[in-house]
């Protein structure tokens, strides 16, 4: 295997990890006591389903894959199986990260020893965590790497969350956002972009600090938006919203994929992508926090703001030769047509809108939107 100096080549496969709201096929509210619905899934599915913070989400996890097209059919049929089971209770699930217009007021955290600590600690805050996000694992095995690749891929992040919002309602009310979900999120503790570390040892020395502290049990309550998984030896990736399309979904995953690939060839080549500092790269997370793609994000080598698409176009070249390797061109390319039919975000609030001028109150074009995200859920999925 080729090493770089002591750096072994990763395998890189991946693992997507997906959390989904569940809704009353009746109300399109959230479910409020969908316990039965759980347990039905946690039988079809055990190992790769799990209970969320809030009674109303649930979270699906893959197998690890070493191709997308085998991360999309365990993706298909992990959605098909919660859709296929949730509807003989009477819900759907929805892949967003807010649902449209329910009130996070009413409702009930998971009664697991895990989250009433989380309760107990993080009182009103984590009350509001009526959000729902996507992660994509893949593995770095070797530890130093795996720290030296996540300063680096830093930089893109901003750019996969604008392919991925879904998350412009919040209450019953368009509050100008794509991604309203990290504004929720950011209330958390230990959220947000990482610090830069020289080392994998620096990392756990810093989190030692914490845990001697007695504030932590371990790194799985630093909630980064890209971190060293503490049950796997992968890099994961956070900031995503999740996409309501499954074909968003994997296009996601495969850009953060070569862009890793991609960061290592530049290491074994003994270069790096220029690492910027915080406050920088920020500036862009905002940027696709609040418009998405729509106005650019910051070019920090030139110095001004630069067109999403022209952006997207440089990215896909740089990350070409990691498709091929990975024989994922066409998820990958796909980026293309999220731009053209706009992420999920911009579909909802099309949606409302469109009801609204058609003479529907602000609760039925809400419940409109509901309406598509059911459906868009399963897209693809058989």
């Amino acid at each position: 295997m080729a090493a770089i100096g002591t750096y072994k080549e990763p395998s890189f496969t991946v693992g997507i990890e997906e959390e989904y709201l569940l809704v009353s096929c009746e109300t399109r509210a959230l479910a409020e006591q969908p316990q039965t619905m759980l347990e039905e899934c946690e039988a079809r599915l055990a190992g790769r389903f799990s209970p969320e913070f809030l009674r109303s989400q649930i979270e699906i996890g893959t197998d690890v894959h070493n191709t997308l097209s085998g991360a999309r059919a365990d993706l298909a049929q992990l959605r098909a199986t919660v859709a296929d089971v949730a509807s003989g209770h009477g819900l759907a699930p929805i892949a967003a990260s807010t649902h449209p217009f329910t009130d996070w007021r009413a409702q009930r955290h998971t009664e697991k020893d895990r989250y009433s600590m989380l309760a107990q600690d993080l009182q009103g805050v984590v009350r509001r965590l009526l959000i729902c996000g996507m992660h994509v694992h893949v593995a770095i095995e070797d530890e130093n790497l795996r720290v030296d690749l996540m300063n680096q891929v830093v930089y893109f992040l901003p750019h996969l969350l604008a392919l991925s919002t879904s998350s412009p309602f919040w209450g019953g009310e368009n509050l100008g956002l794509k991604s309203y979900r990290l504004c929720v999120f950011n209330e958390l503790p230990r959220t947000g972009l990482p610090d830069y570390f020289d080392s994998h040892g620096e990392y756990e020395r810093h989190v030692q600090v914490l845990v001697d502290a007695g504030l932590l049990e371990d790194a799985s309550k630093i909630w980064w938006d890209v971190r060293p998984s503490v049950r796997y030896p992968t890099l994961e990736m956070r900031i995503a919203d999740v996409c309501t399309y499954m074909d968003d979904t994997l296009c996601i995953a495969a850009m953060y994929r070569c862009v890793l690939r991609m960061l290592y060839r530049l290491r074994r080549n003994n270069q790096r992508w220029r690492t910027y500092a915080r406050m920088l790269v920020n500036e862009n997370r905002w940027r696709a926090q609040r418009y998405g793609f729509d106005e650019g994000l910051v070019d920090f080598g030139l110095g001004q703001v630069v067109a999403y698409p022209d952006l997207l176009e440089e990215i896909l070249g740089f990350l070409r030769e990691d498709a091929e390797f990975f024989g994922c061109v066409k998820e990958l390319e796909h980026a293309r047509t999220i731009l053209q039919r706009g992420t999920s975000a911009h579909r909802q609030v099309r949606t409302y809108n469109q009801a609204l001028s058609q003479g529907a109150s602000r609760q039925e074009a809400l419940t409109a939107v509901v309406d598509n995200l059911i459906a868009e859920t399963v897209v693809g999925i058989r």
